[in-house]
């Protein structure tokens, strides 16, 4: 319990905002592998459980996923550098924070 407690301390406050849990691990695959996200201005991402990851607006851009402990991270070539980035999700959505306390949210597509 204690353990517990002292995850929930360290968890930032956004996560836990608008009814976002923060996801941890394999719940960050779980929320997202073999799903679609919708963001604001239509964009759409998909999630492939191997580690592929499509992001489309007028064209698509394709790119890799990865878990690094409780981190999503995604590398978008022609680019080497992995941008890495706690999860949330209320079930409806997920929300991505960079290392910068950038948010954006995604909603599951239908």
């Amino acid at each position: 319990m204690r353990r517990f407690a002292l995850i929930l301390a360290a968890v930032p406050t956004w996560a836990m905002a608008d009814g976002f849990m923060p996801l941890f691990g394999d719940e960050i695959r779980a929320a997202l592998a073999g799903r679609e996200l919708v963001y604001e201005g239509g964009a759409r991402q998909s999630f492939d459980a191997s580690g592929g990851t499509v992001y489309v607006t007028d064209r698509p851009s394709q790119g890799r996923w990865s878990l690094r402990g409780d981190l999503f991270c995604s590398l978008w070539p022609p680019s080497d550098l992995w941008a890495c980035y706690t999860v949330a999700s209320d079930g409806e959505r997920v929300r991505f924070v960079g290392q910068g306390g950038d948010i954006t949210d995604g909603t599951y597509a239908q």
